[in-house]
Protein backbone atom coordinates (compact mmCIF):
# COMPACT_ATOMS: atom_id res chain seq x y z
CA UNK A 1 0.00 0.00 0.00
CA UNK A 2 2.77 2.81 0.49
CA UNK A 3 4.24 2.14 -3.08
CA UNK A 4 0.86 2.81 -4.47
CA UNK A 5 0.46 5.90 -2.15
CA UNK A 6 3.92 7.41 -3.09
CA UNK A 7 3.11 7.07 -6.42
CA UNK A 8 -0.46 8.61 -5.97
CA UNK A 9 1.59 11.72 -4.39
CA UNK A 10 4.52 11.90 -7.10
CA UNK A 11 1.65 12.16 -10.00
CA UNK A 12 -0.45 14.77 -7.93
CA UNK A 13 1.82 16.99 -6.71
CA UNK A 14 4.65 16.88 -9.78
CA UNK A 15 2.95 16.27 -12.83
CA UNK A 16 2.15 18.56 -15.40
CA UNK A 17 -1.13 17.42 -16.39
CA UNK A 18 -3.27 16.24 -13.38
CA UNK A 19 -4.17 12.14 -13.21
CA UNK A 20 -7.23 11.63 -15.15
CA UNK A 21 -7.86 8.25 -13.96
CA UNK A 22 -7.93 6.20 -10.71
CA UNK A 23 -8.66 2.59 -9.36
CA UNK A 24 -10.25 1.21 -6.45
CA UNK A 25 -7.36 0.53 -5.05
CA UNK A 26 -5.70 3.56 -5.66
CA UNK A 27 -8.33 5.51 -4.35
CA UNK A 28 -9.09 3.74 -1.39
CA UNK A 29 -5.34 3.80 -0.44
CA UNK A 30 -5.48 7.87 -0.67
CA UNK A 31 -8.50 7.57 1.63
CA UNK A 32 -7.41 5.10 4.00
CA UNK A 33 -3.74 6.94 5.07
CA UNK A 34 -3.27 7.72 8.59
CA UNK A 35 -4.96 10.88 8.78
CA UNK A 36 -2.28 13.03 9.92
CA UNK A 37 -0.44 11.91 6.20
CA UNK A 38 -3.77 12.39 4.33
CA UNK A 39 -3.65 15.97 5.43
CA UNK A 40 -0.13 16.22 4.66
CA UNK A 41 -0.71 15.30 1.10
CA UNK A 42 -3.58 17.19 0.50
CA UNK A 43 -2.40 20.12 1.79
CA UNK A 44 0.79 19.98 -0.25
CA UNK A 45 -1.23 19.36 -3.27
CA UNK A 46 -3.22 22.64 -2.52
CA UNK A 47 -0.73 24.93 -2.05
CA UNK A 48 1.05 23.71 -5.27
CA UNK A 49 -1.97 25.24 -7.08
CA UNK A 50 -4.08 27.75 -5.17
CA UNK A 51 -3.56 30.11 -2.48
CA UNK A 52 -4.15 28.07 0.30
CA UNK A 53 -5.43 32.02 2.71
CA UNK A 54 -8.44 32.29 -0.39
CA UNK A 55 -11.66 31.04 0.00
CA UNK A 56 -13.93 32.08 -3.29
CA UNK A 57 -17.18 33.01 -2.56
CA UNK A 58 -20.41 32.21 -4.48
CA UNK A 59 -23.89 33.11 -4.08
CA UNK A 60 -26.89 30.53 -5.51
CA UNK A 61 -30.80 31.45 -6.41
CA UNK A 62 -33.46 29.42 -7.46
CA UNK A 63 -34.69 31.28 -10.51
CA UNK A 64 -37.73 28.64 -11.12
CA UNK A 65 -38.24 26.82 -8.09
CA UNK A 66 -40.19 23.04 -7.61
CA UNK A 67 -42.37 21.00 -10.01
CA UNK A 68 -39.69 19.40 -11.29
CA UNK A 69 -40.69 16.03 -13.40
CA UNK A 70 -37.26 14.04 -12.11
CA UNK A 71 -37.95 11.56 -9.62
CA UNK A 72 -34.27 12.76 -7.17
CA UNK A 73 -35.38 11.14 -4.28
CA UNK A 74 -33.69 13.85 -2.02
CA UNK A 75 -34.96 16.65 -3.69
CA UNK A 76 -37.28 18.98 -2.04
CA UNK A 77 -38.34 20.41 -5.98
CA UNK A 78 -39.43 17.10 -7.25
CA UNK A 79 -43.28 16.82 -8.48
CA UNK A 80 -43.28 13.12 -7.66
CA UNK A 81 -42.99 13.99 -3.42
CA UNK A 82 -45.29 16.06 -1.29
CA UNK A 83 -42.67 18.28 0.54
CA UNK A 84 -44.61 21.37 0.94
CA UNK A 85 -42.77 23.31 -1.85
CA UNK A 86 -44.78 25.79 -3.63
CA UNK A 87 -43.65 25.73 -7.05
CA UNK A 88 -43.25 29.18 -8.94
CA UNK A 89 -42.44 30.01 -12.44
CA UNK A 90 -39.43 31.44 -14.04
CA UNK A 91 -38.22 34.61 -12.08
CA UNK A 92 -38.57 37.74 -14.33
CA UNK A 93 -35.05 39.11 -14.84
CA UNK A 94 -34.90 42.46 -13.75
CA UNK A 95 -35.80 40.73 -10.50
CA UNK A 96 -33.14 38.18 -11.28
CA UNK A 97 -30.39 41.05 -11.78
CA UNK A 98 -31.65 42.75 -8.10
CA UNK A 99 -30.54 39.70 -6.32
CA UNK A 100 -27.60 39.88 -8.30
CA UNK A 101 -26.35 43.41 -7.42
CA UNK A 102 -27.21 42.39 -3.43
CA UNK A 103 -25.40 39.03 -4.02
CA UNK A 104 -22.55 41.02 -4.95
CA UNK A 105 -22.76 44.09 -2.60
CA UNK A 106 -22.56 41.11 0.17
CA UNK A 107 -19.41 39.85 -1.39
CA UNK A 108 -20.44 37.09 -3.78
CA UNK A 109 -17.75 36.89 -6.68
CA UNK A 110 -20.04 34.42 -8.69
CA UNK A 111 -23.79 34.50 -9.54
CA UNK A 112 -25.58 30.97 -9.27
CA UNK A 113 -28.49 30.46 -10.83
CA UNK A 114 -30.91 26.97 -10.74
CA UNK A 115 -34.28 26.25 -12.17
CA UNK A 116 -35.88 23.40 -11.76
CA UNK A 117 -36.20 21.72 -15.22
CA UNK A 118 -35.67 18.23 -16.56
CA UNK A 119 -34.36 20.86 -19.45
CA UNK A 120 -34.99 23.44 -20.67
CA UNK A 121 -37.39 25.03 -23.50
CA UNK A 122 -36.13 27.38 -26.05
CA UNK A 123 -38.51 30.03 -24.93
CA UNK A 124 -37.11 29.56 -21.25
CA UNK A 125 -32.96 29.57 -22.27
CA UNK A 126 -33.92 32.87 -24.10
CA UNK A 127 -34.73 34.42 -20.87
CA UNK A 128 -32.24 32.86 -19.02
CA UNK A 129 -29.55 33.94 -21.84
CA UNK A 130 -30.87 37.51 -20.88
CA UNK A 131 -29.89 37.11 -17.26
CA UNK A 132 -26.58 35.49 -17.69
CA UNK A 133 -26.01 38.66 -19.96
CA UNK A 134 -27.17 40.61 -17.50
CA UNK A 135 -25.28 39.39 -14.73
CA UNK A 136 -22.21 39.49 -16.50
CA UNK A 137 -22.67 43.38 -16.65
CA UNK A 138 -22.16 43.35 -12.85
CA UNK A 139 -18.70 42.14 -13.34
CA UNK A 140 -19.64 39.02 -11.57
CA UNK A 141 -18.71 35.34 -12.71
CA UNK A 142 -21.73 33.61 -13.77
CA UNK A 143 -23.50 30.09 -13.47
CA UNK A 144 -26.47 28.29 -14.42
CA UNK A 145 -27.80 24.92 -13.82
CA UNK A 146 -31.12 24.03 -15.98
CA UNK A 147 -30.92 20.43 -16.50
CA UNK A 148 -29.93 18.65 -19.10
CA UNK A 149 -28.35 20.10 -22.59
CA UNK A 150 -28.89 19.60 -25.65
CA UNK A 151 -24.78 20.73 -27.96
CA UNK A 152 -27.20 23.78 -29.20
CA UNK A 153 -28.51 24.25 -25.80
CA UNK A 154 -25.13 24.81 -24.73
CA UNK A 155 -23.62 26.83 -27.19
CA UNK A 156 -26.27 29.54 -27.25
CA UNK A 157 -25.56 29.91 -22.91
CA UNK A 158 -21.64 30.34 -24.06
CA UNK A 159 -22.68 32.64 -26.79
CA UNK A 160 -24.34 34.94 -23.65
CA UNK A 161 -21.42 34.90 -21.80
CA UNK A 162 -21.71 31.82 -19.39
CA UNK A 163 -18.74 31.09 -17.14
CA UNK A 164 -19.94 28.11 -15.83
CA UNK A 165 -22.78 25.41 -15.89
CA UNK A 166 -23.53 22.98 -12.67
CA UNK A 167 -24.91 19.66 -13.05
CA UNK A 168 -24.03 16.95 -10.91
CA UNK A 169 -22.94 13.00 -10.80
CA UNK A 170 -24.61 13.16 -7.23
CA UNK A 171 -23.11 9.89 -6.51
CA UNK A 172 -21.44 6.92 -7.79
CA UNK A 173 -22.67 4.78 -10.83
CA UNK A 174 -23.16 1.70 -8.42
CA UNK A 175 -25.81 3.87 -6.00
CA UNK A 176 -27.12 6.30 -8.42
CA UNK A 177 -30.55 4.07 -9.50
CA UNK A 178 -31.12 3.86 -6.00
CA UNK A 179 -32.39 7.61 -5.93
CA UNK A 180 -33.10 8.74 -9.60
CA UNK A 181 -34.73 6.64 -11.89
CA UNK A 182 -35.97 8.91 -14.77
CA UNK A 183 -32.84 10.41 -15.48
CA UNK A 184 -30.03 8.09 -16.40
CA UNK A 185 -26.05 8.85 -14.95
CA UNK A 186 -24.90 9.00 -18.95
CA UNK A 187 -27.98 11.53 -19.76
CA UNK A 188 -25.82 13.47 -16.80
CA UNK A 189 -22.23 12.75 -18.51
CA UNK A 190 -23.38 13.41 -22.42
CA UNK A 191 -24.74 17.11 -20.63
CA UNK A 192 -21.48 17.81 -18.91
CA UNK A 193 -19.60 17.14 -22.49
CA UNK A 194 -22.00 19.43 -24.53
CA UNK A 195 -21.20 21.87 -21.87
CA UNK A 196 -17.41 21.36 -22.06
CA UNK A 197 -17.34 21.15 -26.14
CA UNK A 198 -19.30 24.55 -25.72
CA UNK A 199 -16.15 25.98 -24.35
CA UNK A 200 -18.34 26.48 -20.91
CA UNK A 201 -16.33 25.52 -17.65
CA UNK A 202 -17.74 22.39 -16.14
CA UNK A 203 -19.34 22.84 -11.98
CA UNK A 204 -19.82 18.59 -11.14
CA UNK A 205 -19.81 17.06 -7.73
CA UNK A 206 -22.47 14.90 -5.62
CA UNK A 207 -24.43 14.61 -1.97
CA UNK A 208 -22.93 12.93 0.76
CA UNK A 209 -25.16 11.72 3.40
CA UNK A 210 -28.04 9.67 1.38
CA UNK A 211 -27.22 5.96 2.60
CA UNK A 212 -24.35 5.08 0.64
CA UNK A 213 -20.91 4.24 1.98
CA UNK A 214 -17.44 5.12 1.57
CA UNK A 215 -17.28 2.80 -1.56
CA UNK A 216 -19.81 4.71 -3.53
CA UNK A 217 -18.18 8.46 -2.08
CA UNK A 218 -15.26 7.25 -3.58
CA UNK A 219 -17.09 5.90 -6.75
CA UNK A 220 -18.18 9.50 -7.03
CA UNK A 221 -14.36 11.23 -7.10
CA UNK A 222 -13.00 8.47 -9.10
CA UNK A 223 -15.96 9.14 -11.92
CA UNK A 224 -15.46 12.79 -11.23
CA UNK A 225 -11.52 12.41 -11.94
CA UNK A 226 -12.21 10.37 -14.81
CA UNK A 227 -13.84 12.57 -16.94
CA UNK A 228 -12.13 13.92 -20.35
CA UNK A 229 -11.17 17.25 -18.21
CA UNK A 230 -11.43 17.54 -14.57
CA UNK A 231 -14.26 19.65 -13.39
CA UNK A 232 -13.11 23.07 -12.46
CA UNK A 233 -15.36 23.16 -9.70
CA UNK A 234 -16.60 20.50 -7.54
CA UNK A 235 -19.28 21.12 -5.14
CA UNK A 236 -19.58 18.57 -2.60
CA UNK A 237 -23.16 18.52 -0.35
CA UNK A 238 -24.28 17.27 2.68
CA UNK A 239 -27.64 16.07 1.86
CA UNK A 240 -30.00 18.24 3.43
CA UNK A 241 -33.33 17.43 5.43
CA UNK A 242 -36.20 17.64 3.31
CA UNK A 243 -39.65 16.41 4.50
CA UNK A 244 -41.60 13.55 2.78
CA UNK A 245 -38.67 12.54 -0.39
CA UNK A 246 -37.59 8.83 -0.03
CA UNK A 247 -33.79 9.84 1.38
CA UNK A 248 -35.43 10.05 4.66
CA UNK A 249 -35.66 6.70 4.88
CA UNK A 250 -32.19 5.60 4.50
CA UNK A 251 -29.93 8.92 4.98
CA UNK A 252 -27.38 9.34 7.65
CA UNK A 253 -25.31 11.82 8.31
CA UNK A 254 -21.42 11.21 7.51
CA UNK A 255 -18.70 11.49 10.17
CA UNK A 256 -16.97 14.59 10.39
CA UNK A 257 -13.49 12.94 9.91
CA UNK A 258 -15.20 11.19 7.29
CA UNK A 259 -16.42 14.17 5.29
CA UNK A 260 -12.56 15.94 5.67
CA UNK A 261 -10.98 13.03 4.02
CA UNK A 262 -13.16 12.86 1.56
CA UNK A 263 -12.66 16.40 1.14
CA UNK A 264 -8.67 15.83 1.02
CA UNK A 265 -8.93 12.80 -1.38
CA UNK A 266 -11.05 14.80 -3.88
CA UNK A 267 -8.02 17.97 -3.77
CA UNK A 268 -5.57 15.31 -4.25
CA UNK A 269 -7.35 13.34 -7.05
CA UNK A 270 -8.51 16.83 -8.53
CA UNK A 271 -6.03 18.83 -7.94
CA UNK A 272 -6.74 21.65 -9.84
CA UNK A 273 -10.27 21.69 -9.34
CA UNK A 274 -12.11 24.37 -6.64
CA UNK A 275 -13.52 22.22 -4.09
CA UNK A 276 -16.84 23.51 -2.67
CA UNK A 277 -18.34 23.02 0.37
CA UNK A 278 -21.98 23.62 -0.65
CA UNK A 279 -25.41 22.78 0.98
CA UNK A 280 -25.00 21.11 4.24
CA UNK A 281 -22.99 23.92 5.89
CA UNK A 282 -25.78 24.67 8.61
CA UNK A 283 -24.88 20.78 9.96
CA UNK A 284 -21.12 21.94 10.31
CA UNK A 285 -19.40 23.33 13.33
CA UNK A 286 -16.77 26.16 12.49
CA UNK A 287 -14.06 23.56 13.55
CA UNK A 288 -14.99 21.20 10.86
CA UNK A 289 -15.32 23.69 8.47
CA UNK A 290 -11.54 25.09 9.00
CA UNK A 291 -10.67 21.40 9.31
CA UNK A 292 -12.11 21.15 5.82
CA UNK A 293 -10.19 24.41 4.61
CA UNK A 294 -7.65 22.68 5.89
CA UNK A 295 -7.54 19.77 3.78
CA UNK A 296 -8.06 21.91 0.70
CA UNK A 297 -11.51 23.18 0.32
CA UNK A 298 -11.68 26.75 -0.98
CA UNK A 299 -15.29 28.06 -2.21
CA UNK A 300 -18.67 28.05 -0.30
CA UNK A 301 -21.73 29.51 -1.31
CA UNK A 302 -22.72 32.49 1.04
CA UNK A 303 -26.46 33.99 1.55
CA UNK A 304 -29.03 32.40 4.29
CA UNK A 305 -30.21 30.14 1.48
CA UNK A 306 -29.64 27.74 -1.24
CA UNK A 307 -32.15 26.96 -3.14
CA UNK A 308 -34.65 25.72 -0.62
CA UNK A 309 -32.77 25.05 2.12
CA UNK A 310 -30.70 26.70 4.88
CA UNK A 311 -27.18 27.94 4.56
CA UNK A 312 -24.88 29.92 7.25
CA UNK A 313 -25.65 33.62 7.67
CA UNK A 314 -22.86 35.76 5.85
CA UNK A 315 -21.90 37.19 9.44
CA UNK A 316 -20.91 33.29 10.33
CA UNK A 317 -19.21 32.78 7.72
CA UNK A 318 -17.10 36.39 7.61
CA UNK A 319 -15.88 35.99 11.38
CA UNK A 320 -14.87 32.52 10.39
CA UNK A 321 -12.46 33.18 7.74
CA UNK A 322 -11.52 36.18 9.70
CA UNK A 323 -10.16 34.02 12.93
CA UNK A 324 -8.43 31.36 10.24
CA UNK A 325 -7.01 34.30 8.14
CA UNK A 326 -8.60 33.35 5.26
CA UNK A 327 -9.11 36.39 2.62
CA UNK A 328 -12.60 36.18 0.55
CA UNK A 329 -14.04 38.97 -0.80
CA UNK A 330 -16.20 38.97 2.68
CA UNK A 331 -13.16 40.38 3.84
Amino acid sequence: MVDVVEIERTDSCTSAAPRKTWDRTGAEALYNLPFADLMFQAQGVHRANFNPNHVETASLLSIKTGGCPEDCGYCSQSAHYDTGLKATRLMPRDEVVAVAQRAKDAGATRFCMAAAWRSPKDRDLDQVCDMVSAVKGLGMETCVTLGMLTPKQAERLSDAGLDFYNHNVDTSPEFYDKIITTRTLQDRIDTLAHVRDAGIKVCCGGIIGMGEQVDDRLGMLMLLASLPSHPESVPINLWNEVKGVPVNDTAERPDPIALVRLVATARIMMPKSVVRLSAGRQYMTDELQAMCFLAGANSIFIGDVLLTTRNPQRDRDANLLDRLGINSALA
